[in-house]
């Protein structure tokens, strides 16, 4: 990682930080519609543990509990996790729920073919340089076992807050201290090669226009 792209990692992770402690349960505490379609998708597929990346405070994390999932939520805002954990104990699900302080930017914990499932809301968006962002989704589909899914959310590049954010180099964009990337089709796809790419669908949450991401990794066969 280069000097400036660690002093923006460092900056950014500070930010958050003190956002999630000025304001506890900073994303609200209704679950993501991203994750309620993952909801839908994982017990289909019968699965069970689910690996959630950039937790932040836990909605999502603690709405997948409260579905039978198992939960190892990761972020990088201790702050973020703690809240997580408490609300964890409220709701009696701390039996259904880790939470690990990492910085995706470093390498998944977990060993190659482990997870069934992976979840990521508005992780993909942050202050990631484009290497940054294929090597996580590498990551990922290194954990992942054959047949594992990875489910993903992303604002997108048609969202109208594109148009007031200041332009960034590598094709960030900031707005109000906080750095970020609008996601493309044409990225979703470079991201998805060597996945099999199973939904690309635009949606509305809020005043933001998303775009929700299904990926399989394929089996050693296919």
């Amino acid at each position: 990682m280069s000097s400036g792209n660690v002093e923006l990692a460092r900056a950014q992770q500070e930010r958050w930080d003190a956002a999630y402690a000025r304001r506890a349960e900073l994303h609200g505490v209704e679950p993501s519609a991203a994750v309620r379609r993952a909801v839908e998708l994982f017990g289909a597929a019968g699965i069970v543990d689910v690996l959630e990346l950039g937790a932040g405070h836990g909605r999502d994390a603690l709405f997948l509990a409260r579905h039978g999932f198992s939960v190892h939520a990761t972020d990088f805002s201790e702050t973020a996790l703690d809240q997580l954990r408490h609300a964890a104990q409220r709701e009696g699900l701390d039996d259904r729920v880790t939470a690990a302080l990492h910085d995706v930017r470093d390498p998944l914990p977990p060993a190659d073919a482990t997870v069934n499932a992976v979840f990521a809301n508005l992780l993909l968006n942050m202050a990631f340089s484009p290497s940054e962002l294929r090597s996580l989704v590498g990551e990922i589909h290194r954990v992942l076992c054959p047949g594992g899914v990875f489910v993903y959310a992303v604002w997108s590049a048609d969202d109208r807050c594109a148009e007031h954010c200041q332009q960034l180099e590598d094709g960030l964009a900031e707005h109000d201290g906080f750095v970020g990337r609008f996601f493309d089709k044409e990225l979703v796809g470079e991201l998805g090669e060597n996945w099999s790419l199973d939904e690309v669908t635009p949606y509305q949450e809020g005043k933001r226009l998303m775009l929700r991401v299904t990926m399989t990794k394929a089996a050693p066969d296919s």
